[in-house]
């Protein structure tokens, strides 16, 4: 389509304007001084006014298309906005958590170490990004209709430069070097540029020596109390891994990591043991990797982290137990390593019980969490949270760990019917609750019926 009217450039409609007027006030005059006016000079002013019609046409095109964009920009639908940008999403991708977002804010949300769905606050159990076809097509069929351009403005050349790739190589070739100095400004230089763009967290994707080579000064003997080169080189792990799935496999597989991870998590300051558990929780968003991570013992420091209960660090711990333990054989893992009792102890002084329960309610299906559970008094303080938490989410997992225990220890009977005499918080539950919470309440409710009637018939 060719380029006229009002995308041409402002000078070269302008002079247009004025030429065409200075031609019909020629026209005009001649019109004026003849008698009669001829065939020619008819035709010739049919032209310029047709010429001066178009260009008009032109203007106030532009103009209603401008009052269009800001109009629309006012009437956008509710779901075509992102809830980050309150802006028209343009690549519209759902979160673990079932939301969905412009791509290009929730990235930099995720990539600002934030493990939580921005609307729901939900702990989320990995980072993939799925692409919302349903709604991408939606808003592309509303954009036709009001006549805006569809083409995604977040869309960006991701090449490499060459000088990108200079830099790259320098920095590598200092954080690997024997002089511990250019490993400390190379580790924090790394760290910047990967968490700024997406080149250099590319750039470390394309073969497994970047990441070698990038965790060779933490081998050192001589540095185990480089406490900030270990920040450095840890968060610069971490970020390189939030850039796709093929970064998680390479960093996850290269066999120094974990190690290093895990010893980040014992003896690091704070901060590198905060990002320790983010990069074991960005890492396992793979499946295979859960697996691999699970085997190499990191479940251990990571509980005993979270016992520690430092608020700077204790989000990302639970969220990387929670990732970690949706593999079936990580849930015995944490089991053995006192993940039950840890969980137990903090939720039972209202401690980070969202999180917590969550991870507890998926542990409790091995059956020596729920005889720990047991010992621990847990049944009281689920009765409790089932009773008085605000929280749908957290009274539905508080019950589908009462449904396990009801259904495994008969001896827990009496505490939950005393709690249902006094109260009627199960069957509150069974009629408000969500549909989980609703099944597991009903069929806690009915195990205490058949016990009751078997009662009566002996």
């Amino acid at each position: 389509m060719a380029k006229t009217g009002f995308f041409d450039s402002e000078p070269t409609a302008i002079a247009k304007a004025k030429e065409l007027k200075r031609e019909m006030k020629k026209l005009l005059s001649n019109i004026e001084e003849e008698d009669g006016l001829s065939v020619q000079t008819i035709d010739q002013l049919q032209e310029a006014l047709s010429a001066f019609r178009q260009a008009t046409m032109r203007k106030m095109a532009k103009s209603s298309s401008l009052e269009m964009l800001e109009e629309t920009a006012v009437s956008c639908p509710d779901e075509f906005r992102c809830p980050l940008s309150n802006e028209l999403m343009r690549d519209p991708v759902v979160l673990a958590s079932g939301q969905t977002y412009d791509k290009l804010f929730i990235q930099r949300w995720l990539s600002s170490g934030n493990r939580t769905c921005p609307k729901t606050q939900q702990v989320l159990p990995h980072t993939a990004l799925t692409p919302n076809v349903l709604i991408s097509d939606m808003i592309s069929k509303w954009c036709k209709t009001v006549g805006l351009e569809t083409k995604n403005p977040h869309e960006s050349k991701e090449a490499v430069t060459r000088s990108e790739r200079e830099v790259f190589d320098s920095l590598l070739c200092k954080v690997s070097s024997s002089n511990l100095q250019d490993q400390r400004s190379a580790a924090k230089e790394l760290r910047l540029l990967t968490k700024k763009g997406t080149e250099f967290r590319a750039l470390f994707g394309e073969s497994s020596e970047g990441i070698t080579r990038l965790v060779s000064p933490l081998l050192l003997r001589g540095n185990q109390d480089e406490h900030h080169l270990q920040e450095d080189v840890v968060t610069t792990l971490l970020n390189v891994s939030i850039h796709d799935d093929s970064n998680k496999k390479l960093v996850c597989e290269n066999p120094n990591v974990i190690p290093l991870l895990i010893d980040a998590l014992r003896r690091g300051t704070v901060a590198t043991r905060s990002n320790a558990a983010a990069a074991i929780f960005t890492l396992s968003a793979l499946d295979s990797n859960k697996v691999l991570i699970g085997k190499s013992g990191i479940l251990k420091p990571l509980i005993d982290l979270l016992e520690e209960g430092d608020p700077l660090a204790i989000k990302d711990v639970a969220a990387a137990i929670f990732i970690l333990c949706i593999a079936h054989e990580n849930r015995s893992r944490a089991v053995k390593d006192g993940a039950v009792r840890v969980l137990g102890e903090k939720i039972s002084e209202g401690l980070y019980v969202d999180e917590l329960l969550a991870i507890l309610a998926m542990l409790v299906t091995h059956w020596k969490a729920v005889e720990e559970l047991g010992e621990l008094g847990g049944v009281s303080w689920l009765l409790k949270i089932t009773r008085e938490s605000e929280c749908k989410r957290n009274k539905e997992n508080a019950i589908v760990i009462l449904h396990t225990i009801c259904f495994s220890d008969r001896t827990k009977w009496k505490e939950i019917r005393e709690e249902e005499s006094s109260h009627g918080t199960i069957t509150r539950l069974a009629r408000e609750g969500t549909s989980r919470a609703q099944r597991k309440a009903n069929g806690i409710l009915d195990r205490l019926r058949k016990a009751m009637n078997l009662t009566h018939t002996a």
